[in-house]
């Protein structure tokens, strides 16, 4: 974990933010430093067993036992369709664990443009297998851990019980049912040198494979929405510098993000005599650009006087047409317990944000 003091390096100011209802739930924070996740070890892992192993990236030896998924280019839609039918061949996947929700299964994605291979969980609400829904595309969610995300991703984990919430929510018609995608983060469980979702110099280039490989295959294989408006990201802690970081940096692909008490500037010693690239893969700086034409829910957990004061100045940066709204959970930690309670309202406001499922 680094030190607090290299997480911004600009002077935090006062904020003005707008500010969500309060009728939203809590989320939190571990040690102040807002960044790490008090339950990023073993509960991940465990819950998915030996599928949860991280694929090293490409020209490394691979310890998974997953099949392996190589997309296909994305399909050329007929420009008066609203949905996006999958090109095929179909994936080879493997079920991870069981939910109350359904099957959450798993593929190490050999990435066409990145040259990366990872791990990546995907979740398919029970609406997406009924027939009434058989020429239905449904938006898509991608989760972000939360920690090292290093052959674990903490949104298959029953300690973020995400979509028994959607089932739940669906039901009550305040959702919309999203096919949920949750990938691996990095490949080594060393903080300090984590890869920042981003195409770091000499790296693998994991900004490429979540902005670029990741959708091929997702829209290879799954009935989605044509466009970005059905797609979103969400992520806390480390995975919510990934949401923000990614929906900044390619609005053309994302439509909303949802930061759960992130940060803002990629800190890792990797970027060490790359300074302009790092700049370039920056929330910090990307906020006050104008160029990102997407909506987001800013969080930050009141009992964290550090957090609440990074996160509000890095929301009072924003400029058109960036949307932010802002929530600070009184009494909030930085804790996967805290994330939480979140699911419920992070899920409505995307589905507030994000068009749901479409139908010729």
């Amino acid at each position: 974990m680094q030190p607090q003091s290299t997480r911004i390096r600009a002077v935090l100011t006062g904020a003005a933010a707008f500010t969500l209802a309060a009728s939203l739930a809590a989320c939190g924070s571990t040690d102040g430093s807002g960044k790490g996740d008090s339950a990023k070890g073993g509960g991940a892992a465990s819950a998915t067993g030996a599928a949860a192993s991280g694929a090293p990236a490409a020209g490394g030896s691979s310890s998974a036992a997953a099949p392996t998924a190589t997309p296909t280019p994305t399909p050329t839609a007929n420009p008066a369709s609203k949905v996006l039918m999958p090109t095929g061949p179909d994936a080879p996947m493997t079920k991870a664990r069981d939910t109350a929700a359904g099957a959450i299964m798993t593929t190490t994605l050999n990435g066409l443009k990145s040259g990366v291979s990872g791990k990546v969980w995907v979740w398919l609400p029970p609406e997406y297998n009924d027939p009434k829904y058989a020429k239905t595309g449904f938006p898509v969610l991608t989760l972000y851990a939360g920690g090292q995300s290093n052959g674990y991703n903490t949104w298959t984990d029953n300690q973020l019980p995400i979509q028994e919430e959607n089932v739940a929510l669906v039901k009550a018609g305040k959702a919309h049912p999203f096919i949920m995608v949750m990938p691996v983060q990095n490949f080594t469980a060393d903080e300090k040198n984590a890869l920042d979702c981003s195409d770091i110099p000499g790296q693998p280039k994991m900004g490429t494979w979540m902005a670029e490989d990741i959708p091929d295959f997702v829209r290879a294989n799954f009935r989605t929405i044509k466009g970005r408006d059905g797609w979103g990201v969400m992520g806390a802690s480390t995975g919510g510098f990934c949401s923000a970081k990614l929906a900044l940096q390619h609005p053309d692909k994302f439509k909303a993000a949802v930061p759960i008490d992130g940060y803002f500037n990629p800190d890792s010693g990797l970027w060490k005599g790359h300074e302009a690239e790092r700049q370039a893969n920056s929330p910090d700086v990307m906020v006050s650009q104008g160029k990102a034409d997407v909506k987001m829910l800013v969080t930050a957990g009141g009992a964290n006087p550090y957090e609440t004061k990074l996160v509000k100045a890095w929301v009072a940066k924003a400029a058109p047409p960036l949307a932010l709204e802002y929530y600070e959970q009184p009494g909030g930690k930085h804790l996967t317990s805290d994330f939480k309670k979140m699911i419920p309202d992070t899920l409505q406001w995307l589905s507030k944000n994000l068009a749901g499922p479409q139908s010729d």
